[in-house]
């Protein structure tokens, strides 16, 4: 096999391989605060897309009607 190749399928194994790492238990109350969480809380998000879509003016993809200017 050719060494450009090899570099090519080794290359992106060790960065995957490189992301994993174990999380000792004192580390986990840390991690498990809702600030680390990927997704907020259900009420935060339509809040959010609430103040969203007001900003914006938009009716996009969330099911919100009116314009901008706060008279729906």
């Amino acid at each position: 096999m050719c060494l450009g190749i090899r570099i090519a399928w080794m290359a992106p194994l060790l960065l995957v391989l490189g992301g994993c790492a174990t999380v000792k238990p004192y580390e986990r109350g840390l991690l498990a605060k809702p600030k680390m969480q990927l997704e907020p809380s259900p009420e935060g998000a339509l809040l959010e897309n609430h103040v969203y879509d007001y900003r914006e003016g938009s009716a996009g993809a969330s099911g919100a009607v009116g314009g901008g200017c706060g008279c729906n």
